[in-house]
């Protein structure tokens, strides 16, 4: 449901579910990644100029809720839910020339980045590495995908939306062991 025309640029692009094997046995590790942008509107408003002047209105967070289903046909194998978060602040450091910046928070650490682009790809690009064992699995030939949503709420530069997409499907073969 997108509640803004302005977000409803925004969306998941360039999706990608890859494998490490195309075959597991039971027991066995499986290693999948999973890659995508969150693009459009939501990117472009994410600029020092709109920073500082929610941070002037003491909004100075912004959290973005990825929820990701790994599927097999209409199978849920596993719900995976990530959070990003950007924290506003005021610097003092010499190689930031603005006076309000941002630091992004991923996958519970914090990292400060030094360009305004920095900062979107921390937040917006994601790189998940999901680990699964043979046993998620019955025995036979599995399409697998995942259904991503993202999710964010309403701030001074942005009102509230979810963008949903579809990775690629890749098929794998669970083999009785």
């Amino acid at each position: 449901m997108i509640l803004s025309t302005q977000m409803a640029d925004s969306f998941i692009a360039g999706a990608n579910l890859g494998k490490s094997q195309d075959s597991v046995k039971s027991g066995q590790p499986l290693t999948l990644s999973l890659s995508f942008k969150v693009d459009g509107a939501i990117r472009e408003v994410f600029s020092q100029k709109n920073w500082e002047r929610a941070y002037n209105k003491h909004d100075n967070g912004f959290r973005m809720t990825i929820e990701i289903d790994l599927k097999s046909g209409r199978r849920t194998i596993r719900p995976i839910k990530v959070v990003r978060k950007a924290a506003l602040f005021w610097t003092r450091n010499p190689k930031i020339s603005y006076r309000i910046w941002v630091s992004i928070v991923k996958d519970d650490a914090p990292f400060y980045p030094l360009t305004e682009e920095e900062a979107r790809s921390m937040l917006f690009d994601v790189n998940k590495v999901i680990e699964l064992s043979g046993n998620d699995l019955d025995s036979g030939s599995h399409k697998l995908y995942a259904d991503i949503r993202v999710s964010w709420g309403k701030h001074h530069y942005t009102e509230p939306a979810e963008i949903r997409g579809k990775s690629n499907e890749i098929e794998l073969i669970r083999v009785a062991a």
